[in-house]
């Protein structure tokens, strides 16, 4: 028996939520998450929409769904709180009341360490390797203490030590990270992105001084798993 919460009757509709980018390979990512988890529900309608950079934005895509006759569930492919979900997404579910819910972030949530793990495995990184976690970082309290939960989490289950370093707005910054990293260590220091996609974020973390970076989360199973459930949680609440 499937321990997932029952979908809400008419709750026909999933919009992945996605920042935006106008990286070529970042749009991929989203439009590659979305195939994943049509595949997963193919009872469900399931579109992509957008908070900055990219069309059609999320209350766009919500009024168009909503206008359909659907009942929709957003989920932000998004990996901590912040800004677009306390605004942008909260927004667009409260313009339809009764018609619209949202799940929050995806993250933090083991699913997305299994994920990071897998990538790092992927990447053909030493097993005991210094790894130092590529987060987008925030000024925001929570959010940063999300990032570095995800290291102590990672930290439980890769052989060698592990840090995390910040893109922007919080600190330690990466490049900082990775010098410490190599400093304390002789083994190789790898980047893990925790990063949903390609685009600005990720190209730091490839400059930031690492022996070598991992891809970006994108459409690991792991993750497709994790919007699935966040679907469901979306869609049976009230």
């Amino acid at each position: 028996m499937s321990s997932e919460p029952a979908v809400a009757a008419g709750a026909d509709a999933l919009v992945v939520c996605a920042h935006g980018t106008d990286d070529p390979e970042g749009r991929r990512t989203t439009l590659d998450i979305a195939a994943a988890v049509a595949a997963r529900l193919p009872d469900v309608a399931v579109s992509c929409a957008y908070v900055d950079v990219q069309q059609p934005s999320l209350d766009d895509e919500v009024a168009r769904l909503v206008a359909a006759g659907r009942r929709v569930a957003v989920v932000p492919v998004l990996l901590t709180t912040g800004f677009h979900v306390r605004v942008d997404v909260r927004r667009a579910v409260a313009a339809h009341p009764g018609r619209v819910s949202t799940s929050g972030p995806l993250g933090p949530h083991p699913l997305l360490v299994e994920a990071l793990l897998g990538r790092l495995l992927e990447s053909g990184a030493a097993p005991d390797a210094s790894v130092v976690v590529a987060v987008a970082g925030s000024r925001r309290t929570d959010a940063r203490d999300a990032g570095l939960s995800v290291g102590a989490a990672l930290a439980e289950r890769w052989r060698g030590p592990v840090s995390v370093g910040f893109l922007a707005a919080a600190e330690p910054l990466l490049p900082d990270a990775v010098a410490a990293a190599r400093a304390a260590s002789d083994r190789p220091v790898v980047v893990a992105s925790y990063l949903t996609g390609r685009g600005y974020f990720h190209r730091l973390a490839g400059s930031a001084g690492g022996d070598l970076v991992t891809e970006p989360l994108a459409d690991h199973p792991a993750l497709v798993d994790l919007v699935v459930r966040r679907y469901h949680e979306a869609s049976a609440a009230p």
